[in-house]
């Protein structure tokens, strides 16, 4: 629900028109601009009488918000949110790069990785410590002891570290992971959601295999009603009739999200797709199609890798990638890093 207030009220009727909102246990986010003060209401409004409501000397008008995300809608937050990852931000103008390996395997592995993605251009370094395979018999990550080789490869670099969690009981490993990882098959693990609503840690949430754009939102929200704002969209692709590539990326997720929501948008075209002759053309489409970041799997020796080698960039194949990102993000007027 959205409140609209009139021009020039007094604080004492504002004041108590505040109070009476908060009998009705909603929370209140302050969303007026420059040319109105308003008021977004999240919660439970179903009980909220609107005729009394209108009835009050400080309201102009009221509206209700169809939609059942409240937090990360743009009706309630107009401007876009800048998530900030280690120093790294993401939204706005701000723009970045997220590369590294399916799999962390070994240390000469990611560090090698990490120091050839910075030396691209990269800003944050990607790697899976715990992976969800389809095949229980399929390298399944080295789990703590992949995480603590992405803390050398952070200190090798300097690089923010991103990885993905699989259940609440591995939050504690956690601890000095940069940005959190909510993979397509967990996107819908509920419990996992609220968990991590009660973290400070900023969130990336891929969207699901066959999940719709709400969904992921619905989603999203989850993450934000447990009072953890710093959440970052991901469009990985989605699963249709089509064959020839791996998934099917949905750029026109990005733009349509962006009106939807205020959150920062990642585009992984890597596992869109599945092949690394794909990932600099869908790369510069994301951008051109409004995207804050990439997120693009790059292995020191795709050949050999453990996971997913066959859509890995080389670090050869990354800098030739990276030299025409950043000259679209220039002309798209975002700032790499």
């Amino acid at each position: 629900m959205i409140v609209i207030l009139k021009q020039n009220t007094k604080k004492e009727d504002l004041d108590r028109f505040i109070s009476m909102l908060n009998s009705y246990h909603v929370k209140i986010a302050d969303i007026s601009g420059e040319q109105h003060s308003i008021f977004g209401l999240i919660g439970d409004t179903s009980k909220i009488d609107i005729d009394l409501l209108r009835a009050q000397p400080v309201v102009a008008d009221i509206k209700r918000v169809q939609e059942p995300y409240k937090s990360c809608n743009r009706k309630f937050h107009p401007e876009d949110t800048i998530v900030d990852i280690a120093g790294k931000k993401i939204g706005g103008k701000h723009f970045q790069v997220i590369a590294g390996p399916c799999s962390v395997e070994n240390e000469d592995q990611i560090i090698e990785t990490a120091e050839a993605v910075k030396a691209a251009g990269a800003t944050l370094l990607r790697g899976g410590a715990f992976k969800p395979r389809t095949s229980p018999y399929a390298f399944q990550g080295l789990h703590a002891d992949g995480i603590e080789l992405l803390l050398k490869a952070k200190k090798a670099t300097g690089m923010p570290i991103v990885t993905e969690i699989m259940a609440i009981e591995h939050l504690d490993l956690f601890a000095d992971v940069d940005l959190i990882q909510v993979g397509a098959r967990n996107m819908q693990n509920f419990e996992l959601l609220k968990a991590l609503g009660h973290s400070d840690k900023p969130i990336l949430l891929k969207r699901g295999l066959a999940n719709t754009m709400e969904e992921l939102l619905m989603s999203a929200e989850y993450i934000m009603a447990g009072g953890n704002n710093n959440v970052i969209l991901c469009e990985r692709g989605i699963r249709t009739f089509e064959t020839k590539t791996r998934n099917t990326l949905d750029l026109a997720a990005v733009p349509l999200l962006s009106q939807m929501s205020h959150l920062p948008i990642v585009v992984d075209p890597s596992h869109a797709t599945g092949i690394p002759t794909l990932v600099k053309p869908l790369s510069l489409a994301a951008i051109a199609c409004g995207a804050n970041a990439l997120m693009i799997e790059v292995h020191n020796n795709p050949a050999k890798a453990l996971s997913d080698g066959a859509q890995s960039l080389t670090p050869e194949q990354f800098r030739d990638v990276m030299d025409a990102v950043k000259k679209q993000a220039a002309f798209s007027g975002k700032e790499l890093g």
